[in-house]
């Protein structure tokens, strides 16, 4: 099944649909996706019967504008599970992958007020000289629970989308030579979408740790990442299960894979020297793709100016 959050094109209220044969049958109610969540999938099958057999509407999908599938997700967290994005972002730096990357799946929580849609403009974070895109997968959780465990884990997952992790690389480093955060550097926008995956659609694909879907972004039109899923060094059911230690997982919580290798510019320029890879300015326009998810598509936009603080220097 692929759900997706939308508004017709007539300005009609925001619903929830199921995606077929090109098209959203949207529901009269529930209107939002979050109130399909919090079982083992039946509401969400359910739902598909009556979303094909009694739609309120029916709107081509190249006529709905799409949401995130969770608009205000109850909370985003975001790892660093890919290991080539980490060994090459530490090439920056002279650095190397710490041994104990290799024993936690870390994260950061982001913003939840700063999820988008898949085709919104991307304000640059205020202040920022350094602005960047992360090619990313996303799971959203299903099923709540606590303490999971990795061979149950995955069972909780209600589906998967794409995610982009706008990030401010000046602002991050900042930040984080403060040990903590990131906090200014990644909150002022995350793209989510465009529809949710569920797990049986992705299964004919599975292979390594994830599923065999390449990964794909391009700046201006011109290719910069490409990499594939199934690279992942941690296995989202492995993510559920640490995120869960000692706490609480809800329906519709994020979570983001980090960005695949290659998958930002902060790696490229490492790589191959900022020249061929600045960062991102207005103007520019960033598409994210991924098999069998679809694509994000996010045009740069000026952000605010900084409104300086009291006892700033």
């Amino acid at each position: 099944m692929r759900w997706a959050t939308y508004r017709g094109p007539a300005d009609s209220a925001e619903r929830v649909g199921l995606v077929h044969n090109g098209s959203v049958y949207g529901l009269a109610e529930p209107r939002r996706l979050l109130d399909l969540l919090g079982d083992d999938g039946e509401r969400l099958s359910t739902a598909r019967q009556r979303a094909l057999t009694d739609p309120v509407e029916i709107v081509p999908l190249t006529e709905a504008r799409l949401r995130a599938p969770v608009p205000v997700p109850p909370s985003v967290r975001d790892f660093m599970a890919f290991e080539a994005h980490i060994a090459n972002a530490m090439k920056a730096t002279g650095a190397t992958v710490d041994p104990d990357w290799y024993e936690l799946p870390v994260f950061y929580f982001s913003n939840p007020a700063g999820v988008i849609g898949p085709d919104e403009d991307v304000p640059i974070s205020p202040g920022s000289q350094a602005f960047d895109y992360e090619l990313e997968v996303a799971a959203v959780v299903g099923l709540g629970g606590s303490n999971l465990s990795p061979d149950r884990a995955e069972h909780h997952i209600a589906g998967y989308t794409i995610l982009c992790d706008w990030s401010a690389r000046d602002l991050q480093l900042r930040e984080m030579r403060q040990r903590l955060g990131p906090a200014k550097g990644k909150d002022g926008a995350t793209s989510v979408g465009p529809v949710l995956v569920t797990p049986d659609e992705l299964a004919p694909f599975r292979a390594g740790n994830a599923f065999c879907l390449r990964m794909t972004a391009t700046v201006n039109d011109a290719l910069y990442s490409d990499g594939n899923l199934a690279d992942i060094y941690w296995p989202f059911a492995d993510l559920l299960a640490y995120a869960s230690r000692g706490t609480r997982l809800v329906p519709g919580d994020i979570f983001g894979s980090g960005t695949v290798g290659t998958g930002c510019i902060l790696e490229l320029a490492a790589l191959h020297g900022a020249q061929r890879y600045p960062w991102l300015r207005p103007g520019d326009t960033v598409r994210l793709a991924v098999e069998q998810l679809g694509e994000i598509v996010g045009r740069v936009v000026p952000g605010r100016e900084v409104t300086p603080l009291s006892r700033a220097r």
